[in-house]
Order: structure tokens, then sequence, then C-alpha cells
């Protein structure tokens, strides 16, 4: 059977310009475009989510710290100022037991312990410098005015030093008779404090290296990988069909590459298949015309008299005519296919009926071949069923045609009709050298030519395949045992779906 190419697949394109060039693709920019954007993206987060850490390590750094300074302030001004409120019952024994606490006080080094009395002013000290003075802090004034226990942060008025102070308020018989005040110096503390905001700086500063060499690395193997891609996809469409991209990763970038690889090898095998068949139709309109022109010539000139001649050459000039009017027919149907405009005329067939008288007119062609047609109707008297007359005619014509044409002369064709399993089953089977294996899986492709030399435009059983398609049956092409090919039409024989 000819072999042939199904609807599939052929995208249609125009012409290609080969003086029309795109517009040049820049790679670089695009490159360093994507990088930048995707460095701001990322870098942005992640220095947001550094700084953020770094303040909020800070805050609660220096909120830990202070308050389990202030925590141990507060308990010892208590305890003391408790012994104080039982045994300080007047200011005189009040400036006594300071006295006396204030030389057995061993944490001089670290705090300074004050002694205040109830006008706010420093009667005792542990360094003895601030005697005398007045500070005048919140701590104090709120300690005797409410009699509890208060805590303050800020420079020292006399030093300009930042300190933290406690005061405890000595009461006795309900009245204040001083307040105890412990005081220490934050240097060392805030010092601690910015050394680890610093090291943690630090190691965000590193994370946020680490990250940048990472996202370098990363949005380099994707941009090369596009930049050879977009060049590939260039070249494609400049013509350099079937060539390959090398696949390095098995991720979404080798997912595309395997697609545009895929896409590349197609439009090298359509434009080889269009190149073939522009040639192909380039042969097979030539010969025809070359006859027809020939004889037409020929018989014009009157060289040739005799009757047996003339009809010989009307013969071939009808003959040669018909061939390029199939030819055109199917180049016709093929652009409707392409176009959307191939449609079907439904209505009520009594398909025994056209394929019998497809048979009758094909038997007695070929008779003039020396080809032998036995028609088998293994089938009940069938009801009409749903079809497009003209173009199942169409199906069988072609059918039987590529049948004599592969069967060769002096040969059998067979053909069968039946219902199987609540289908129309129509076999038609010739005795030639049948199909390659190689070829069988594309004989329906659309332009396909196998290896037979047997003439023709490789459109006929891909538009075949597509009436019988819309019709919601099936055209099966396989190699008989015992040699030959048969080809297997199944119809439905009630309303397929709507295509």
């Amino acid at each position: 059977m000819a072999k042939k190419e199904k609807k599939r697949a052929v995208p249609r394109r125009e012409s290609r310009n080969p003086k029309s060039k795109l517009p040049p693709i820049k790679l670089e920019p695009v490159s360093r475009g994507l990088r930048n954007r995707w460095m701001i993206n990322s870098l942005s987060a992640v220095l947001a989510l550094a700084l953020m850490v770094i303040i909020l390590f800070t805050v609660s750094f220096s909120s830990y710290f202070y308050t389990s300074v202030r925590t141990n302030l507060e308990n010892r001004a208590k305890i003391a100022s408790v012994v104080f409120s039982n045994y300080a019952t007047n200011e005189s024994t009040y400036l006594n037991m300071a006295r006396h606490y204030l030389s057995d006080f061993d944490d001089r080094d670290k705090l300074e312990l004050q002694f205040i009395n109830k006008q706010g002013r420093i009667i005792q000290s542990s360094y003895g410098l601030t005697s005398g003075g007045a500070p005048a802090t919140a701590d104090i004034t709120n300690a005797i005015s409410n009699q509890s226990v208060f805590s303050w942060v800020g420079k020292s008025p006399e030093t300009q030093e930042r300190i933290m102070a406690v005061s405890s308020p000595i009461v006795s018989n309900g009245e204040v008779q001083g307040v105890m005040r412990v005081v220490t110096s934050l240097a060392l503390i805030d010092r601690q404090i910015v050394i680890m905001v610093c090291f943690v700086t630090l190691l965000a500063a590193l994370v946020v290296t680490l990250v940048y060499l990472v996202n370098m690395y990363f949005i380099k193997s994707v941009i090369t990988p596009i930049a050879r891609i977009t060049d590939t996809t260039r070249s494609i469409a400049g013509g350099s069909y079937g060539i390959q991209i090398e696949k390095q990763f098995n991720d979404e970038i080798g997912d595309l590459i395997d697609a545009i690889n895929d896409m590349s090898s197609k439009i090298s095998q359509t434009e080889k298949m269009k190149s073939e068949f522009i040639s192909s139709m380039s042969h097979e309109l030539r010969t025809p015309l070359t006859a027809i022109n020939g004889w037409s010539e020929t018989l014009l000139t009157g060289e040739i008299s005799d009757e047996e001649s003339v009809q010989k050459g009307l013969s071939i000039i009808a003959s040669e005519g018909h061939r390029l009017s199939k030819m055109v027919e199917e180049l016709l149907e093929f652009s409707r296919i392409e176009d959307g405009r191939f449609t079907l005329n439904m209505e009520d067939v009594d398909i025994q009926a056209e394929f019998e008288d497809a048979i009758f007119t094909y038997r007695q062609y070929y008779r003039k071949k020396n080809i032998r047609l036995e028609y088998k109707d293994t089938a009940d008297v069938l009801d009409p069923i749903p079809g497009d007359p003209a173009r199942l005619r169409q199906v069988f014509s072609n059918v039987l045609d590529n049948a004599a044409k592969h069967g060769g002369e002096n040969q059998l064709i067979q053909a069968s009709l039946k219902v199987e399993n609540g289908m129309v089953v129509i076999r038609i089977r010739d005795h030639g050298p049948g199909i390659a294996e190689k070829d069988l899986p594309h004989v329906k492709e659309m332009f396909y030519k196998a290896s037979s030399k047997v003439r023709g435009s490789g459109i006929g059983l891909s538009v075949c395949d597509e009436i019988i398609t819309r019709h919601g049956g099936t055209l099966d092409i396989s190699n008989a045992q015992g040699g030959g090919c048969v080809v297997t039409i199944s119809l439905p024989m009630t309303q397929p779906a709507p295509q």
C-alpha cells in the first residue's frame, strides 16, 4: 500500500524569507538583568532577616543583662533595708548602722553603697567621693515618697557615666528614716553587649556572604544554560534545524532542554519531509504534464492520423489529467484540514451499497491490470449508519487504488465487510511486498514517504485517516500473514460524538 502521512503535526508556518532576520538577542544584558533581579530579591530578604535578628538579639540580650543586674541589686537592697528598718528607729541609729555596714561592705570594688537621708542627700558612701551630694534621681524621690523599691538607669550627675541605681527606703514606725541606694556602673555590661552584638553582626555578615556566594553559583548555573538555550533557539530560528543542546542537569532546565531538543529534531524532520514533499510533488506534477503536453502537441500537429494512435493519445491525456486532478484534490484536502475547513455532511448511509459500488468500479479497473479482486460480504442486511457518503467513497477509492499500486500486476486483492463488536469492519488486503517494519508507525503521517518506489504525494492516507477518525472510527494499516498489506476500516453503527 502507498505509504502516506497523517495530519499530525505539520504546524502551519509562514514562508521564511532568508533575508529577513530576527532582531538580535543580547545575551549579556539579559543575563545581568536576571542576575540583578535575583540577587536584589534574595539578598534583600536575607539582609532584612539578618537586621531583624541583630535588633532582636540586641534588645533581648540587653534586657536580659539589665534585668539580671536590676534583680540582683533589688534583692540586696531589700534584704539590707529590712534589717535597717527593724533597728534604725531614728536618724542617729540609722547613721551608726550605716557606718558599721559600710565598714563590713566587701563589694566596694564592684558596687557603690550609698545611705541617703530623708532630704535626698548622701550622708554615707562606700566610695566617699559622693558623700554630701544630692543626686535627685527618680529612684530616690520615688523611694522616699512611695516607700517602695525603685530602680533607675541613666548618667550619673557626678561622673556622667552610665549607671544603674536601686533605692530601697528604710521605714520605721511608718516613717522613712532614709534610703539605702546601691549603684553599679554599666560600662562593663554595655561593653559586653557591644561585643556580643558585634559578634552576632559578624556572624550575620558571614551568613549573608555565604548566601551571596551560593546565590551567585546558583544563578550562574541557571544563566549559563539559559544563554545556551537562547543561542540555540536563535540558531533554530535562523534555519539550523536539528541542532541539539547538551544536557547537564536533570531538573526543570534539563526538561526545557529536552523539549527544545525534541522540538529541533521534529522541526528538522518536518523540514526534511516538506523538502521531500516539494521535490516529490514537482516530479509527480511534471510527469503527467509532460505526457499531456507531448501528446497534445503531437495530436495538434496532425502527425498521427490512424484512429488507434489518436485514441491511445487521448486516453493517456485523460488518464494523466485524472491523476493531476487527484493530486490537486489531495492538496486541497490537506489545506482544508490545516485551516479547519474540513467538514463532514452526515446522513444515513447504506455502507454495504457504497462499498459494493466502489468494488464494482475498481473491479473493471483491475481487469485492465490483470489484478483479481475478491469480495466477501459476511454481514446481514445492515441498517443505514451515520456518515458522509462522498467522504467514505473517497476513502474506499484511495485504499483500493493504493492496493493496486502496491499489489503489483497479476496479483490478488481481497476485500471483505462484516460486523464485529458493534462496528462495521471493512478489510482490503493486497499480496504485494508489504510495508517495512520501520515505516509502519508512520505511514498515516502527513507527507511521509516510505521506502516504496511507488509514486505518490504522501497525503492520501492521512486524509483518509482524518475522515474515518471524524466518523468516530479507526483506520489501521498492518502487514498480513503470508505477505502483503491489510487495511482495516472500522466504523461505528451509531452517531459518533461531535468533533
